[in-house]
């Protein structure tokens, strides 16, 4: 082959590449069961953890609907979601759906209305009650097994890490509320009642629209060869089907367990996790730390004069109990003040 042919097969690969890689930086993340607790339609996507609290003798309507939710993308439902609840007493409740349409935005950024579901429940006791939603999807053979918790009632932390007994499901290990951003979600993922090991699990963070459009634009900015990398993060279950994740931000947050496929449908769990922003607010935790800050300052500056006026003279022996004191106190207070700058 000459250097011409060469160089011309190079260029045509580097084309090919070129295309390829642009196809793949098209592609969407991962579809998903949404199932976001509302006042109503008109406020259901700006969801926030908050919504999945009730009170007790509170009517909870939670809306259904399937898309993506990292971009805030929408398509129409193709088939009636089951949907029930389980009481924190454990008794079951199946509950009556009722097609809607909600706006949203199609993949190719259009606005549209999209078929969607919705359901509602009395929360008549204390404790979580346990949203379950199944869901198929023959365009994307996917069977979406979801559960999402509501919880009522201070200190009533019962029924969370409830086992429904579904074809698949998730199983919490951490309790999935009272999480703020940063802290680590660890559960089980469970196929026909059985531990569902080196499974894929997907893990996605809810956008509204306009952050949505942003936060895809900056992905495919920084990382083109490969922008979904950031929309759908990927982890396994181990040999006993447990896993672990750290959600980094506060939000909606989808994790997705990868099951085997069933009369062509790929049967995978779902658990929607609500994270605070993180506790103590960053910004009073910042507006109270420059006071005790320059006052930790002072003092490390008055044991450092004492430290230096008991100095023991050269020749003179060891230094007394006076300035062995004096300089563990400053190494105490320079302690505190690392810690305190640290925060």
């Amino acid at each position: 082959m000459t250097k011409r042919r060469k160089k011309a097969t190079t260029i045509a690969t580097i084309l090919l590449a070129g295309i390829l890689l642009a196809s793949v930086a098209g592609m969407a993340s991962a579809h998903f069961t949404m199932v976001f607790p509302s006042d109503s339609k008109a406020t259901l996507w700006d969801v926030t953890p908050e919504d999945y609290i009730a009170e007790l003798g509170e009517t909870k309507t939670v809306y259904i609907m399937w898309g993506h939710p990292y971009e805030h993308i929408s398509f129409d439902m193709a088939s009636t979601p089951e949907v029930s609840v389980m009481k924190p007493d454990g008794t079951i409740e199946e509950l009556t759906t009722t097609q809607i349409t909600v706006d949203g935005m199609d993949e190719e950024g259009n606005p549209g209305n999209f078929v969607a579901y919705k359901a509602s429940f009395t929360v008549d006791q204390r404790g979580d009650s346990v949203v379950f939603v199944r869901y198929e999807d023959e365009d994307q053979k996917l069977t979406d097994y979801v559960k999402a918790i509501i919880h009522c009632g201070e200190e009533a932390w019962e029924g969370w890490d409830a086992e429904l007994g579904k074809k698949a499901e998730i199983v919490p290990f951490t309790r999935p509320y009272g999480l703020e951003e940063g802290f680590v979600f660890t559960g089980k993922a469970l196929y026909d009642g059985n531990a569902l090991p080196d499974a894929d699990v997907e893990v996605e963070k809810y956008h509204t629209l306009d952050v949505g459009k942003e936060v895809v634009e900056t992905a495919e900015t920084m990382f083109p060869y490969d922008p979904p990398m950031m929309f759908t993060r990927v982890t396994k279950t181990d040999k006993n089907g447990e896993f672990a994740y750290t959600l980094d931000e506060p939000g909606i947050w989808f994790v997705a367990a990868y099951g085997p496929e069933v009369e062509g449908l790929t049967q995978r769990s779902v658990f929607i996790i609500p994270v605070l922003d993180a506790f103590p607010p960053k910004a009073e935790a910042e507006a109270a730390a420059p006071a005790g800050f320059e006052e930790l300052k002072s003092r490390v500056k008055s044991l450092e004069d004492k430290v230096a006026a008991l100095k023991t003279p050269a020749g003179e022996g060891a230094p007394g109990f006076g300035v062995i004191t004096a300089v563990a106190g400053l190494l105490i207070v320079v302690y505190l003040v690392k810690r305190r700058k640290g925060r």
